[in-house]
């Protein structure tokens, strides 16, 4: 008799089937940290918790469908709550280093601890607002933690100019539903990716990746 698949093999592993045994084992203990910590400290909604790899994991690494990070880059992960999307491109890429920043200091706590049971020393984390953070990272990437403009206002200064991927050094935003007004003066320049034209899955089907590059975000609409 075939066993059932888990979940990390149905989401996961079914849009990156070339993930290595250390990869699946640290994505597959995701869900029993999350809902060990999420019970002290609410991090994901209860509702959500159960849907914590299409919702959460999956959700995040739709940004890998549009880059893979160098090894050596430093990513920026702006206000990332429980490690989303931080925690799982972390797993992703082992040798990408990622700062993850948040103003709530408890949800970091959470982080930490999920970045220590999986032993990823390729994350860092800092209680901080992020227009106060100092800095110079290659990529920013946030998962609809603040409108649009709040948000490169909150990065501008912060994306290096060096260059270790063929896409230009920028910013990479997790976003749903309409967002023609959002996007405002940047809807020339942005770059708006359907999530699902990667993941079928109906909880995509509104869902979008944008990427601004450097020169926009520094700019000064």
């Amino acid at each position: 008799m075939n066993r059932p698949l888990s979940p990390v093999e149905t989401t996961v592993q079914r849009h990156f089937p070339l993930l290595t045994p250390q990869q699946v084992t640290a994505f597959s203990r995701l869900e029993p940290l999350y809902r060990l910590w999420n019970e002290r400290i609410n991090v994901i909604s209860r509702k959500d918790i159960d849907r914590l790899y299409l919702h959460h994991v999956l959700h995040s690494l739709a940004i890998a469908k549009i880059i893979t990070f160098a090894p050596k880059a430093k990513i920026l992960d702006i206000g990332t709550g429980g490690g989303f999307p931080g925690i799982p491109l972390a797993i992703l890429f082992p040798d990408t280093r990622f700062h993850l920043i948040d103003s709530v200091g408890k949800k970091l706590n959470v982080v930490n601890v999920v970045a220590g049971e999986l032993n990823l020393t390729n994350v860092s984390t800092q209680h901080i607002r992020a227009e106060q953070l100092t800095g110079q990272y290659d990529f920013a990437v946030s998962r609809a933690v603040a409108p649009l403009d709040e948000l490169l206002s909150w990065i501008r200064g912060k994306i290096s100019d060096r260059k270790l991927h063929s896409l230009p050094n920028g910013a990479f935003f997790l976003k749903g539903g309409e967002l023609n007004d959002e996007l405002g003066n940047y809807r020339h320049q942005a770059t708006v990716v359907p999530i699902s034209r990667f993941f079928p899955e109906p909880f995509f089907a509104e869902k979008k990746v944008i990427f601004l590059p450097a020169n926009v975000v520094d700019s000064r609409q």
